[in-house]
């Protein structure tokens, strides 16, 4: 549960090397996912308001805990995590399962410094920009510090592993390494699937002004709090985080946008101080509706315009692997909802859709990111045959 922290349990001072919305202050949610053995710990992150939980995993192993893609180690979280410590043993992995996501890479050379004693596992093709690093200058611990595959995988008889990638994206490499958890039957991913509810997440609970910021139709508006606003806002915060930039949304003419800008009881830092710049047309809410498309599981839109649209196949060809686990009764993504009921037929039929459906559009709501797609390839930053 989430109780109150004070915000000095709450501070992330290396936010500005990644200066993502709330900043400096990352109140945490701590779920018990599956009792005895999986927890999750969320936080937001965004930009502009668009804000959407990132989890870390936490399993219960033989020898301790294992700490799957890292979220910021705040005090508040390093005490919940010692409070687990203290009843199922110390926490001795971190796993980096991801070779490209910035977010889940930054925390991790801090957790790891929070448990000096503790393994580092990393997925390959690790790069960074606009210098590509070596990890030990990244603050990974060098001789801590493993690579999933060419160095084998961390507790074998209890976990199992499987890699998506790497993937060439030109400035370096996609990768995602899913993890079995046995005991519990829960597979573990970080960006490739997710799966979005209709309502906003528990995290909001404790400050839903990111929901009530989007949930206006014009910058006058106040920021009213009411179930029903908390829903809209949320649907028009996935629709943001799914596209960028949704085909529903206008941008009013600036002048008018200022026009509105410190209006009555929007003279405030929480209210961005009246500065709203996004006309919703008539519409927007089947738009959510064909984002989601009845499914419990998707692959993320953004990963797939720009990170898979010359890479189905690969996809498909991990999702048939994922499959074939027949302990998975969970999927646990880095992302959204979760845990979601899954089985290897789930993810079996989820390929078979994605073979048969239209694949990476340019048109609708996926217009923007086609279009950055197309500049990138035009600049030569991605490849045309990964």
């Amino acid at each position: 549960m989430m109780a109150p922290e004070s915000l000095a349990d709450q501070r992330w001072p290396w936010w500005p090397l990644l200066p993502l919305y709330p900043y400096g202050q990352r109140r945490t949610l701590v779920r018990e996912l599956i009792a005895d053995q999986v927890w999750s710990f969320e936080q937001l992150q965004g930009i502009y308001y668009v804000a959407v939980p990132i989890r870390m995993t936490v399993l219960r192993l033989q020898q301790g805990l294992l700490l799957y893609a890292p979220v910021a180690p705040t005090p508040e979280v390093r005490r919940h995590l010692a409070a687990l410590e203290q009843i199922h043993g110390p926490v001795c992995t971190i796993v980096l399962p991801t070779s490209s996501g910035l977010e889940h890479k930054l925390p991790v050379p801090a957790m790891a410094r929070a448990f000096p004693k503790a393994q580092v596992w990393v997925s390959s093709g690790q790069w960074s920009f606009p210098l590509n690093l070596p990890l030990s200058w990244l603050g990974f611990p060098a001789r801590r510090t493993h690579i999933l595959g060419s160095e084998g995988y961390p507790h074998p008889g209890e976990l199992e592993w499987c890699s998506l990638g790497p993937l060439n994206l030109g400035l370096g490499t996609f990768q995602e390494v899913a993890c079995l958890h046995r005991a519990s039957g829960s597979v573990l991913i970080t960006d490739a699937l997710v799966s979005i509810g209709d309502q906003p997440p528990q995290l909001f609970d404790a400050d839903p002004t990111p929901l009530l910021f989007h949930a206006r139709e014009r910058a006058e508006e106040p920021l009213v709090d009411s179930p029903a606003q908390r829903q809209r806002g949320w649907k028009r915060l996935v629709l943001f985080a799914s596209y960028l930039r949704p085909a529903s949304v206008a941008v009013p003419p600036l002048a008018q946008v200022l026009g509105h800008s410190l209006a009555a009881g929007l003279r405030q830092k929480r209210a961005h101080f009246g500065f709203y710049p996004f006309r919703w047309q008539p519409g927007w809410e089947q738009d959510f509706e064909t984002l989601r498309g009845g499914q419990s599981l998707q692959v993320a839109p953004v990963l797939e315009r720009l990170v898979f649209p010359r890479c189905r196949q690969a996809l498909v060809d991990w999702l048939v692997q994922l499959g074939r686990w027949g302990e998975m009764r969970w999927l646990i993504p880095a992302h959204y909802d979760a845990p979601v009921p899954c089985h290897g037929s789930d993810l079996e039929g989820l390929a078979n859709q994605l073979e048969q459906r239209s694949w990476a559009p340019d048109s609708g709501g996926w217009e923007v990111l086609a279009s950055i797609d197309r500049q990138l390839l035009r600049l030569g930053l991605v490849p045309e045959n990964p």
